[in-house]
């Protein structure tokens, strides 16, 4: 068990007041039996009403309405939670599921089946032949072997980039460009694991670093085993999602989970420039000086 506090402010500056669109924050960390939440604060600039939301996906969404214009638009959030890890992955495996291929039992195919669709189903050449060298059809392996190489794979094979822009790239332009973003590296894992029929989700969320180190959201994949539940995977740092990474939203689609999303209406010129600042700190552990990770 230990302690984390999360502190996330997001602000744009635009050159002169503009009207803001109802705008959707993912900036609460999902609870369940290894998160809890023991503090939480939530201030916004210009003045708005906060509804919190379950969407599909059983996230906890912010629907964020503003009062009225203005030429400054600020988005903070502080989180105190208390994780508990448990890493005994491959002991809870179902013992069908421990070699792949396997089935899903037919209770569990019916609600898997939007996490085993392809996103970008016209990439699924481009996946086939990076891919062909880790698995060949017919061929019995260890499932998490298979899945941890795959995720060495992408962590080994493109060189990590922060990019701004919003959204991904297609798995097909990651792989041609040789390089990517935490939430390109996810979208290529997870529609990698739906090319072997795998369900797979896409988790936005944080990551803590080591000490001195600022963090910033992040993105990892997650991978439904049976016996184990949804396992997360992190090519970006190669390993596998432990108790530094506290997830703040998933879907079978990255748009589905956005940090935060809105509009807002005014001349096209008018946007500035955008400030992020992100710190995951633990409160009941000394810094670890080892822990180096990317997001």
């Amino acid at each position: 068990m230990k302690k984390i506090r999360i502190t996330h402010e997001t602000i744009y500056h635009y050159k002169q007041p503009v009207t803001f669109g109802e705008h959707m924050a993912l900036m609460r960390p999902r609870e369940g039996h290894d998160v809890h939440i023991e503090r939480g604060l939530v201030e916004i600039e210009p003045k708005a009403s906060v509804r919190w939301v379950r969407d599909l996906y059983a996230n906890s969404v912010a629907k964020i309405a503003f009062a009225k214009p203005s030429n400054k638009l600020r988005i903070f959030s502080e989180v105190d939670v208390v994780l508990y890890d448990e890493k005994l992955v491959r002991c809870h495996v179902d013992p069908e599921a421990i070699s792949f291929p396997f089935h899903y039992s037919p209770d569990e195919q019916l609600g898997l089946v939007p996490y085993r669709l392809p996103s970008f189903s016209q990439d699924g050449l481009a996946l086939k032949n990076w891919m062909f060298d880790l698995h060949q059809p017919g061929q019995a392996v260890d499932t998490l072997e298979l899945l941890n190489k795959l995720n060495t794979r992408i962590y080994e094979a493109f060189q990590y980039t922060r990019r701004e822009d919003p959204g991904v790239q297609l798995p097909s332009d990651t792989i041609a460009l040789g390089s990517g973003s935490c939430r390109d590296y996810a979208v290529l894992m997870m529609e990698a694991a739906r090319y072997w029929g795998l369900a797979a989700q896409f988790v936005t969320g944080y990551v803590q670093m080591g000490e001195g180190q600022h963090g910033s959201t992040h993105a990892w994949t997650e991978i439904y085993i049976p016996g184990v539940g949804w396992q997360g995977f992190d090519p970006t740092n190669n390993k596998l999602a432990g108790d530094e990474h506290i997830s703040a939203g998933v879907a079978p689609h990255h748009a589905q989970a956005s940090p935060l999303s809105g509009s807002w209406a005014g001349p096209i010129d008018a946007f500035k420039n955008m400030e992020v600042s992100v710190q995951v700190v633990a409160l009941d552990q000394a810094p670890d000086h080892n822990r180096t990770v990317k997001v």
